[in-house]
């Protein structure tokens, strides 16, 4: 097999392959590894590279799950994995090892993922573009190296959209799985609240709003994992929703009546939304009435947003200083404030003077989020938005050189329309639809009513269908 073969399948066809023995588990990491080299690497969108340790393990490996033994790569999120260290995207936190599997890095590999790398992100997690210090400058765009991939799964988008590996882990806790699969024009899911496993270690992420998932170039993909890797572990704090049997056994089947979808435009505070972003929600509601949907036009809840937005710095920061008090009690490491960049220490600092009641006041907003969106959705099966306010950002736009606070509500305004439903634990998906006329990629976001993850990807596989998206960038950076 060619990259250029490689790069017209997905993840469910090469495992096809691989089950059938057209081709074997040390051919498919070979050609990962040196795409990998060739496109991701100069994009500066991985870390933790394992590549011969990699190949070895290729050469022996067993056929398990539906995967068989897929290429793949984990987000440098401090998801803990005995096979790859972590940084968390900090000077900080660099290399950390750990001594245990994740329940969803088991859950990974018994499904027959093979990760030989992570991927880039921003420090701690906490920024929707990619430019952490630790590796030594920004991740670049694929469709325009002056842009961001976005964040804070940068790295990842970056790599499948360049055709690396078909499928990348990734997490969401305020848009970070759907804001670099709109910067990239990939397909990424953010799961319900409680749908995927958080274990081991720890119960929840940011107070609840935190959850893992991946990035894929097909809708299937997603699916399939959905199905490998779906359920809570013992003890976990949120009750799963209900799934059926197979998402991937669903996708092609036909709903049994038209759907409903809330279409929104406008944006809480009135903040103004890109033209490009606006014609990329119209081309979505095109392609559905075309599927034989009903589109309807109407306002956002209300919703206070500068007071959201206040809750979500206060458990960021409060977090933060979890993350960093843990590392620096534990390795004694002196002088630690130097490993941080400016935008995370104020954080730390800011996190340090919050009171409990601020926390126990961010966490109840969020409740009442998932109220007010619960009684929305009963009207909707969907709601289409756009996901992001503006285009892909330029390099440096939202820089974590500046305080916290700043830096976040500039974050907000670009992210308006994601971090809402991390509060609220609803399904939502960006689904890569349109590219502008300079060849940007602009992504729609699709919400779900909560635990209904099945109706976000079956639109989505019949609006994949109507686009035929994956040749578009099937073809980015491939030999000939």
């Amino acid at each position: 097999m060619s990259p250029a073969d490689y790069d017209k399948l997905d993840g469910v066809a090469l495992a096809s392959m691989l089950r059938g023995g057209e081709i074997s588990p040390f051919e498919l990491m070979s050609i990962a590894v040196k795409l990998a080299q060739e496109r991701a690497m100069p994009l500066n969108a991985l870390c933790s590279q394992r590549f011969e340790e990699s190949l070895k393990i290729a050469k022996t490996a067993h056929l398990t799950g539906p995967f068989g033994a897929l290429p793949f790569l984990l987000k440098d999120s401090g998801l803990p994995s005995r096979h790859l260290p972590a940084s968390l995207g900090s000077r900080l936190f660099r290399d950390m090892p750990f001594t245990f599997d994740s329940t969803l890095v088991e859950r990974f590999e018994a499904a027959g993922f093979l990760s030989f790398a992570r991927t880039t992100v921003p420090e701690l997690c906490m920024a929707p573009t990619t430019e952490a210090v630790v590796y030594g400058g920004p991740t670049l765009n694929p469709w325009d190296a002056t842009r961001s991939p976005g964040g804070s799964s940068g790295g990842a988008a970056v790599a499948v959209a360049l055709g690396v590996v078909p499928i990348a882990h990734g997490s969401d806790g305020g848009g970070s799985i759907r804001i670099p699969a709109s910067c990239c024009g990939v397909f990424g899911l953010k799961p319900s609240r409680g749908l995927l496993p958080m274990g081991p270690a720890r119960g929840e992420g940011w107070g609840g709003l935190a959850t893992d998932g991946v990035i894929t170039r097909t809708v299937r993909d997603t699916a399939a994992v959905l199905d490998a890797i779906k359920g809570p572990d013992p003890g976990a704090p949120y009750a799963a929703p209900p799934t059926p049997a197979s998402y991937l056994a669903n996708l092609d089947r036909p709903f049994d009546r038209p759907l409903r979808v809330a279409k929104w435009v406008s944006a809480w505070n009135d903040i103004n939304v890109d033209p490009d972003c606006l014609a990329a929600v119209d081309r979505a509601e095109q392609l559905l009435v075309q599927n034989g949907h009903e589109v309807v036009e109407v306002n956002p809840p209300e919703i206070d947003f500068d007071g959201f937005v206040d809750s979500l710095i206060n458990v960021i920061a409060a977090n933060a200083v979890i993350s960093v008090d843990t590392v620096v009690k534990s390795q004694r490491i002196d002088h630690w404030g130097r490993l941080l960049e400016p935008a995370i220490l104020d954080a730390y600092q800011y996190g340090k003077a919050l009171r409990a009641t601020d926390y126990i006041a961010a966490i109840a907003r969020f409740h009442q989020i998932s109220r007010v969106m619960e009684q929305y959705m009963l009207g909707f099966d969907l709601v289409l938005t756009p996901t992001l306010t503006q285009l892909p950002v330029k390099l440096g736009t939202l820089s974590m050189n500046e305080d916290f606070r700043t830096f976040r509500l500039k974050a907000a305004r670009y992210t308006m329309f994601l971090a809402i439903i991390n509060a609220s634990g609803q399904p939502a998906a960006n689904v890569p639809l349109y590219w502008n006329e300079q060849g940007i990629p602009v992504g729609i976001q699709l919400i779900g009513r909560f635990g209904d993850e099945d109706t976000i990807l079956r639109a989505s596989a019949a609006l994949e269908r109507t686009s035929s998206w994956f040749r578009q960038y099937a073809q980015l950076n491939t030999e000939d």
